[in-house]
């Protein structure tokens, strides 16, 4: 925690139910950086057109994203089936991606300490930051973690329905042409089937820890 006033950012990507929002989440309150998910974004982009079913989607994309505040987001229901299905399908659609992009890069220009997490932070949004994870985890146990989510909102739903569903979700996003869903090479990998929090929390702290004693103690020594 002696590096908590330090400027440092931190990249999390992973594919779906990967727990990496859950980790990025964990290591951001450690360190007080600011959080953003880019999934929460491309979720609220997938709400908005299908709510306002807009002419053209770009332009009102742009002005909905423009003044955009995060906060303003808690009170929607966005981890629906039909919107995660909807933003794995215009997360395709480089204009889009385009929008979303300039979003995230300018949170982290503004908060130079800030962990963003999604599928493309590491390689495509912030390729600089500090400290980068790729998150892993077994299809099955992926799987019966978002049918534990999913249940509370859609009773209805089966286990089968959404293991097939994140099966298709992590195939389109690392075969998009767009940003596809790749590990960095600075990437240090978290298996989260492995994990549990607290592990998962003390794992990536270390490397935190780590990489910041090279940044801020050895190379002032040298």
């Amino acid at each position: 925690m002696k590096y908590k006033n330090k400027s440092f950012q931190i990249s999390c990507d992973g594919g779906a139910a990967t727990g990496k929002s859950t980790g990025a989440e964990l290591i951001a309150k450690k360190y007080k950086l600011k959080f953003l998910s880019s999934g929460l974004l491309y979720r609220y982009a997938a709400f908005l057109i299908l709510k306002n079913q807009p002419k053209n989607r770009i332009d009102f994309l742009k002005i909905k994203f423009k003044n955009l505040k995060l906060k303003n987001l808690k009170s929607l229901s966005l981890q629906t089936p039909k919107i995660s299905k909807f933003s794995a399908e215009i997360a395709k659609i480089k204009k889009i991606r385009q929008i979303l992009k300039k979003y995230q890069i300018d949170f982290s220009k503004k908060n130079k300490n800030c962990c963003i997490e999604g599928r493309d932070i590491s390689t495509n949004i912030l390729p600089k930051s500090d400290i980068k994870f790729f998150f892993i985890c077994n299809l099955n146990l992926a799987a019966k973690r978002r049918y534990k989510e999913l249940k509370k909102i859609n009773p209805q739903i089966d286990l089968k329905g959404v293991k097939k569903a994140l099966r298709v979700r992590n195939s389109l996003d690392k075969k998009r042409k767009n940003s596809p869903l790749l590990k960095h090479r600075d990437s240090v990998v978290i298996d989260t089937g492995k994990l549990d929090k607290q592990a998962m929390l003390v794992k990536m702290s270390k490397t935190v820890e780590r990489i910041l004693k090279n940044k801020y103690v050895n190379r002032t020594r040298n």
